[in-house]
């Protein structure tokens, strides 16, 4: 579904990635790890349009989305949950889901049964504002926020991050879920080691902007893959 080949990121006369090369099947969640500032948001943010990239190729299914702009990288089913959430804090949570029907024909602009059946606390407070929800539940409208788009490639950036231990396990089954289903190649950034391992069909670590270690369910290994982080 996602192809990211030989992909190259500069901040100015700084370059962050190094020749990245990534891979996310529908059904299947790939997790991308390392300790902070070895390139993995603005990876995330390059492969979501939110930033450009030097060099390197983006495809989903196949198609090459060049050099994409955020619209067009929505548009092409690239959904992207980003670290801080990005919720609209003087929105109804209601109107924060209908944000994601800006890369939408008009005749699918609604939100599913689905998405509060996946987040049920969001039935119960759609007429409330984003602001005023918890963190975890800000997190789970972001989530949610971001399905609403018909996504083919969901991006999470640490979704655990500041969460609560009990909505880390609903945003787990969520993303369990969504894997099941088999419609949509997940890629996961995250930290926490037990619950991007849990959830990973495939690895990918990242070390000073360049892949350092990859491996598929069933190949890894927990020692290797825990010195690969740590580096």
């Amino acid at each position: 579904m996602l192809d990211v080949t030989d992909l190259t990121l500069r901040y100015g006369q700084s370059q962050v990635l190094h020749g990245v090369n990534l891979s996310a099947r529908a059904g299947e969640v790939t997790a991308v790890m390392g300790m902070n500032g070895v390139g993995k948001t603005s990876l995330m943010k390059a492969i979501a349009g939110r930033h450009p990239f030097r060099s390197g190729r983006i495809t989903v299914d196949g198609r090459d989305l060049g050099h994409p702009s955020a619209v067009e990288a929505a548009r092409a089913g690239i959904a992207y949950v980003p670290q801080g959430r990005e919720v609209f804090a003087l929105l109804s949570v209601a109107e924060n889901l209908q944000t994601g029907f800006a890369c939408l024909d008009r005749g699918s602009r609604a939100v599913p049964d689905r998405i509060f059946d996946l987040f049920p606390v969001l039935a119960e407070m759609r007429n409330r504002r984003g602001g005023d929800l918890s963190g975890g539940q800000q997190q789970q409208l972001a989530i949610a926020r971001a399905l609403v788009t018909q996504p083919r490639v969901l991006l999470l950036d640490e979704p655990t991050e500041g969460i609560q231990p009990s909505i880390i396990k609903d945003i787990g089954r969520v993303i369990s879920t969504l894997r099941e289903e088999g419609e949509i190649a997940i890629v996961l950034v995250e930290q926490y080691f037990d619950f991007a391992v849990g959830l990973a069909d495939r690895v990918t670590v990242l070390t000073g902007g360049q892949v350092s270690y990859t491996a598929e369910k069933g190949g890894i290994e927990r020692e290797a893959l825990l010195g690969a982080v740590s580096l």
